[in-house]
């Protein structure tokens, strides 16, 4: 069991959530809460921890299924224990254990919920609380890959462990750079959204935190009322970009390359769509 490579993938993910800590913050900033502290420490907190995780590089940037598939649990669980941590000392959620299940339901976009009024949270709890969601739905450890130097064999032992299908796609010769064409597709399609949303009208906080969940598909709203208080016309755009964001990303590879033929022999595209 290679350990170092696996402290030192679970100690990047840390720190690129306590990088992406300090959005909310800045959110928090601008609406003048005054919670931006709270997020100050726990990414404070993620970060330094992070960087004593990789303090030391493996000597070996190989491993395998079992390394993956430990490296895959132990980030998720730094992730959501981590995650939770603004929650809870906010006082938003004051059980630390309900703060976790509400990270961990938006990193999984699972979308389940413990909280009854979402009126009363601050915009950078809504804000977290939903970009989980997109942190979640393509996957962090996809985003590692991206950006990590590995090997092939190590990078698609990675992804495999993550992925909850039976099978693993290449769209390019490296890993590496599918995992960059999957990220491509998926901000395209959020920017692309996002754009949409705003030309409607529908104001920047409410379009970017739908966007977050409708990518995700976990579906968390920011408002009790959910997609009521939405014109119809920006209901109708959030239930198109549901449909895209359910498909699978691979045929969107296929269609921009305008291998239709490709993409429509995809069995899951075919019975997600019949």
């Amino acid at each position: 069991m290679n350990y170092s490579i696996i402290f030192y993938i679970v100690g990047y993910v840390m720190r690129i959530e306590g990088a992406l800590m300090l959005l909310p913050l800045l959110v928090d900033l601008f609406y003048g809460e005054d919670k931006w502290y709270y997020y100050l420490i726990s990414s404070t907190i993620a970060i330094l921890l992070g960087f004593l995780l990789t303090a030391k590089k493996p000597k070996s940037n190989v491993f395998y299924l079992k390394e993956g598939c430990v490296s895959t649990a132990l980030s998720w669980i730094a992730l959501s224990l981590f995650g939770g941590i603004p929650f809870f000392l906010t006082g938003e959620i004051p059980s630390f254990i309900n703060a976790v299940f509400e990270v961990v339901s938006g990193f999984t976009t699972t979308g389940a919920s413990i909280l009854s009024d979402l009126d009363t949270l601050s915009h950078a709890s809504l804000f977290w609380r939903s970009f989980t969601h997109w942190i979640g739905g393509m996957g962090v450890l996809v985003f590692l890959m991206a950006i990590l130097p590995m090997t092939g064999g190590s990078t698609i032992n990675l992804m495999r462990a993550e992925s909850p299908g039976p099978d693993v796609g290449k769209l390019a010769p490296h890993m590496r750079e599918t995992a960059r064409i999957l990220y491509y597709i998926y901000m395209g399609l959020t920017v692309t959204m996002i754009i949409i949303l705003l030309i409607t009208g529908m104001p920047v906080f409410d379009t970017l935190t739908m966007s977050f969940g409708t990518a995700g598909t976990g579906g968390f709203a920011v408002r009790n009322s959910g997609l009521a208080d939405y014109t119809v016309l920006q209901q109708n755009i959030i239930t198109v970009f549901m449909i895209l964001f359910g498909v699978n990303f691979n045929a969107f590879y296929y269609i921009i390359y305008r291998k239709f033929k490709k993409a429509w022999q995809m069995e899951e595209v075919r019975t997600y769509f019949i």
